[in-house]
């Protein structure tokens, strides 16, 4: 199967939705009710901003790169002009792989009649700021100064514990590189709990998606896309997911203050792409899983 080979552009396929409700007591909203037959067997969770807040703030490094890159073009445009472009696209592709933003910055360089360098050469200039800027973070994950759970969206470890038990295999797919995911996963004690299942981005942006980690789920599995319940704050995942008929939840975390609230642009954003349940973060997890699974609550069925 190749559908998943190339990761599409952000596009809204849900325009109107009908009035949103909320598990009594929670932040979980229910965009649009599920009715499942069966609990899920295969739960895929993105990385970072899902679970993962070792990157918070990666733009403030990603745009004022590629304004340099841009100015460097001799264009007479101005800085905050070149700002203002490549914050929209940034925010446009967020959620595809790095490389996605690189190619279209390589393309904004060839508009304005100069050389781009090879897109996977600016991946690599913005990789090594991006570690002088979360370099601290890095230290102090590695050293035991900051817990683990601090770097976490809240309850992470609440929620994959619960579906540890719960007996369903866990993945996690970024679009973060690789082998930086294998290492951060590590350092923020959540590589236990998916195991051999964690996948992320190579140089060669056709060997990985989102879309081929959940095919070889079906595929490998034997199963249907109702069996697939996934949690993501990019629309890559949320997209995905639902193409192939599973359940999809969307964290719209506030990253930079973990202040329990939805960031209203990441719900906005995941809700167009089909997106069934909001949540802010896993503090009601419990709950939230409880519906998922269909479990009686008070004597009656959710859903």
């Amino acid at each position: 199967m190749n559908s998943g080979i190339h990761e599409e552009d952000y596009r809204r396929i849900v325009d109107a939705i009908g009035p949103t409700h909320f598990l009594p007591n929670t932040c979980v909203e229910i965009v649009r009710p599920l009715q499942r037959q069966e609990p899920p067997k295969h739960v895929l969770f993105d990385f970072d901003g899902t679970l993962s807040l070792i990157r918070e703030g990666w733009p403030k490094v990603m745009v004022p790169m590629m304004v340099e890159v841009l100015q460097a073009t001799g264009t007479d445009e101005s800085p905050q002009a070149l700002y203002d472009l490549a914050f929209e696209f940034v925010a446009q592709l967020t959620g595809k792989q790095t490389i996605y933003q690189m190619i279209r910055l390589a393309e904004e360089v060839r508009k304005r009649g100069a050389a781009p360098e090879d897109p996977l050469i600016y991946k690599r200039m913005y990789h090594d700021r991006l570690m002088l800027r979360i370099a601290d973070r890095r230290e102090a994950l590695r050293s035991g100064k900051v817990a683990p759970e601090e770097m976490l969206v809240p309850c992470a470890f609440d929620i994959l514990e619960e579906l540890s038990r719960r007996d369903v295999q866990l993945y996690l797919a970024s679009g973060t590189d690789e082998h930086y995911v294998l290492e951060e996963a590590r350092m923020l004690m959540l590589d236990s709990y998916f195991g051999s299942h964690i996948y992320g981005a190579l140089d060669d942006c056709k060997a990985f998606s989102k879309a081929q980690v959940i095919e070889r789920i079906l595929r490998d599995n034997h199963v249907g896309g109702s069996a697939l319940l996934g949690f993501g704050d990019g629309y890559v995942e949320i997209r995905n997911i639902k193409s192939v008929g599973g359940a999809a939840v969307a964290v719209a975390s506030d990253e930079a203050r973990r202040s329990g609230k939805p960031d209203p642009w990441k719900r906005d954003r995941l809700i167009g792409v089909g997106a069934d349940l909001v949540i802010p973060d896993y503090r009601d997890f419990q709950p939230l899983l409880a519906y998922l699974w269909n479990e009686p609550a008070d004597g009656t069925k959710v859903g």
